[in-house]
Formats: C-alpha cells, structure tokens, sequence
C-alpha cells in the first residue's frame, strides 16, 4: 500500500502499523476509508485532507511532555523555549 508521504491517511497508516503490525493497520485503514468515503457521500461534499501534522496538532502539549521525557531519559538535560514569532 502506498500513499503520498505527507498526507493523513500514510500518517494514519504508519502510526497503525507501529502498534498493531502493517496487516492489521491495513483492515484498519481500509475501513475509516470505508467510513469517511460513506460520509462524504451522503453529506455531498469534498475530501480534505487534514495534513500530515495533525496528530502532532490536536496534543501539541502531550507530544512535547513525551519528547521531554524521552530525551532526559536518554540522558540529556532539556530547556524548552519559545521562539519569537511562534504561536
């Protein structure tokens, strides 16, 4: 199965096939394809693509705690700080 790397769907899949294995995220797979393909014809309305980054959005903050966490426990010492101009 191939999808364009940086589009929900390779995202999904690759998240999927870390936890549960690549046949398993691909029954999973197909079926939210299945779901959001009937959604979209009964409401009548366009596909769009939530991106790449949007696991990364939706817990912005769990992933830096996670990210944190990981590196002091590889040893490092961490200071996070905002940049100028971020949101």
């Amino acid at each position: 199965m191939r999808f364009h790397e940086n589009t929900y769907v390779a995202v999904q899949f690759r998240r999927l096939a870390a936890k549960r294995g690549r046949k398993r995220a691909i029954v999973a797979l197909g079926h939210s394809l299945l779901v959001t393909g009937y959604y979209l014809l009964r409401k009548q309305c366009l596909y769009q693509d939530l991106g790449a980054g949007y696991f990364d959005r939706i817990n912005a903050e769990g992933l830096k705690r996670y990210l944190v966490k990981r590196l002091e426990s590889l040893g490092q010492k961490v200071t996070l700080e905002a940049r100028e101009g971020a949101a």
